[in-house]
């Protein structure tokens, strides 16, 4: 018999590690994305997804009776340890870089807000790919400039509702705000956004 949600955190709470593992695993997929989106791009095709997760699941077995205590949802406290092993990743692999304060803004989004960096790396994929490197590479810092003048708010919501696909009540629980103001602020985010890509010649929406 299939157990729901509730009843396996219950079960992993009491400590059966079955019923942990049955419970990460429905949200595998999901966590999967939202590593994707965070891995810093100079450690895609060196960092495998799937070692961040083993490493985030063994940090969740010894995590979990924390849990009871946090005034959270389980999968946005799951998103936060998973986050944070990302950045462990990030610090483990580029630490003879961190000390570029250029370079340690594109570190910082795995448990904070999401930067212009970050966000202008995944909307660059909807860039035309005729474009040769050096015009991608000048629409890409025009995209970053224009991102930089958002609010920062705004651009995590933007991250967290797009790239994440996390529901208005989980990226309301995430950004400690109510859901009507979450709601108000992702619209506001994404008008301004489509309003900074109408500015950017080569773009589809």
């Amino acid at each position: 018999m299939i157990k729901d949600t509730d009843e396996l955190l219950k079960l992993a709470i009491g400590g059966d590690e079955t019923a942990l593992a049955e419970l990460f695993a429905q949200f595998k997929d999901h966590l999967r994305r939202i590593v994707a989106f965070r891995l810093d791009s100079r450690l895609k095709g060196r960092v495998d997804p799937s070692d961040i997760l083993q490493e985030a699941f063994i940090d969740l077995l010894r995590r979990l009776p924390e849990f009871p205590e946090k005034n959270m949802s389980f999968f946005v406290w799951l998103r936060l340890v998973t986050n944070e092993r990302v950045l462990a990743f990030h610090r483990e692999h580029l630490n003879t870089q961190k000390r570029d304060p250029r370079r340690e803004q594109r570190i910082q989004p795995a448990y904070s807000g999401a930067s212009s960096v970050l966000l202008a790396a995944h909307l660059m994929g909807n860039f035309s790919s005729v474009a040769g490197k050096a015009i991608q590479a000048e629409q890409n810092a025009n995209l970053q400039a224009v991102l930089d003048s958002m609010d920062p708010i705004d651009r995590e919501v933007i991250a967290l509702r797009i790239f994440e696909g996390l529901t208005n009540s989980e990226a309301a629980e995430v950004l400690e705000l109510t859901k009507q103001t979450t709601s108000k602020r992702f619209i506001r985010a994404i008008r301004r956004l489509r309003e900074i890509l109408s500015t950017l010649p080569g773009f589809n929406e």
